[in-house]
């Protein structure tokens, strides 16, 4: 087999169907979120960041900022290893104790990446608990998908938030086998949210395990930002709350929140856990300080919630279409894949606007999209900038206006 030209073709059919993926050369500036410096082969241009899950700017936080210097000042760069090794440091402890605050647990989990909590846990538990059968929505996270394939046990997908079509599979399902109910809280692509309450309802009615994915919640809501979960009052009806630190919380890495023998256990099971080098002691640290800020100031939360209201007033005043939702999520609808990416490349070539496409396989075909993430530090001025340059090129591309 010739390899080469194989990953040509192949490479190939994306450039013609327009879903081939360009990423944008860019240096986010401290202090001075959401601009950024695009590097080209004709030399720098300022950009605005408007597709960042960085929803609430603490990536750039001067108390984040700080406590990373003075860990690693502290602790060095690396954590030396494994957790299981050489790699567990009181910053790791630290972090763990927050988190299991945060979502009103007994113990915490933290992991490299919201990718690998979601697919060691999933993958840990459907492998280890005898005739678990896992009920995983449609619209469920790669890293979920993947998690659940990896078990090999019994799985049951449902329709998206569809609790008719839950309750008919869990009914026809053994009723003697375990069964855990895998969800997300916000939906990252159409920006809507779960039905939590009912779910746990039906959790109970049919003696099941919840986990709930909060990746794009936690941070955002709630009265000390612990999620849709806390918002609602229904954490402590949830067996599993997973979570991210790469998003609002603005570092990097994962964990999973619930009792403590449960987290033992996946410590002790997961390979994905065992085998991993631990996260660096200055990611733990500013997450711990991110954290603690956002569970005690709301002021970032409420300043991001009218920007969202703002941007969306604008975009139905110039009938750009984007989808309703209840989240921080505006995806603005194209429904074409080559003027998506058509778009997205005048937006930041033009209009120093970045926000990427969001195409097939991510989404359905047909229903290509901007994803635009408003955030606190997104000025006036930002929005009727952007907001203006999706006017203009809706007409160049002919695009249909929203009706109001």
């Amino acid at each position: 087999m010739d390899f080469e030209a194989f990953f040509k073709s192949e490479l190939e059919g994306l450039h013609e169907e327009g879903r081939y993926r360009v990423f944008a050369d860019l240096e986010r500036r401290n202090g001075q979120f959401p601009r950024a410096t695009r590097y080209t082969e004709n030399g720098t241009q300022d950009v605005t960041v408007w597709c960042s899950n960085d929803y609430l700017g603490m990536g750039q936080n001067q108390v984040v900022v700080e406590a990373m210097k003075q860990a690693i000042d502290s602790c060095g760069a690396g954590a030396g290893g494994t957790r299981n090794i050489s790699g567990t440091n009181h910053h790791h402890v630290l972090l763990e104790k927050e988190l299991a605050d945060l979502h009103g647990k007994e113990s915490a989990l933290i992991f490299t990446s919201g990718y690998i909590s979601n697919w060691a846990t999933l993958g840990t538990l459907g492998q280890k608990i005898p005739g678990l059968i896992i009920f995983s929505d449609a619209l469920n996270h790669a890293s979920m998908i993947e998690g659940i394939r990896y078990s090999k046990c019994p799985k049951v997908i449902w329709r998206h938030n569809d609790l008719q079509d839950l309750e008919a599979k869990l009914k026809a399902a053994d009723p003697k086998a375990p069964k855990l109910i895998a969800f997300e809280s916000v939906y990252s692509m159409d920006g809507d949210m779960a039905p939590i309450r009912e779910i746990c309802d039906l959790a109970d009615k049919y003696g099941a395990m919840t986990y709930l994915d909060e990746v794009h919640a936690v941070g955002m809501y709630g009265p000390r930002g612990g999620g849709v979960a806390e918002r609602d009052g229904l954490m402590d009806r949830v067996t599993i709350i997973e979570g991210t630190l790469g998003k609002a919380i603005g570092v990097m890495g994962g964990y999973i929140t619930a009792s403590t023998a449960l987290c033992d256990f996946i410590r002790s099971f997961s390979s994905g856990f065992i085998f991993t080098t631990a996260l660096p002691p200055a990611l733990a640290a500013g997450a711990v300080a991110s954290i603690r800020h956002l569970k005690s100031s709301q002021i970032e939360r409420f300043a991001h919630q009218e920007r969202v209201r703002r941007l969306r007033a604008l975009l139905e005043a110039r009938g750009i279409p984007h989808m309703d939702n209840p989240s921080h999520i505006v995806p603005v609808m194209v429904g074409d894949a080559s003027k998506c990416k058509w778009i997205s490349d005048i937006l930041l070539d033009n209009f120093n606007v970045y926000v990427q496409p969001i195409n097939y396989p991510t989404v359905p075909k047909k229903t290509e999209r901007l994803r635009i993430t408003p955030t606190p530090l997104h000025s006036n001025e930002d929005m009727d900038h952007l907001v203006s340059a999706l006017h203009q090129l809706w007409s160049r591309c002919a695009l249909a206006r929203a009706v109001a």
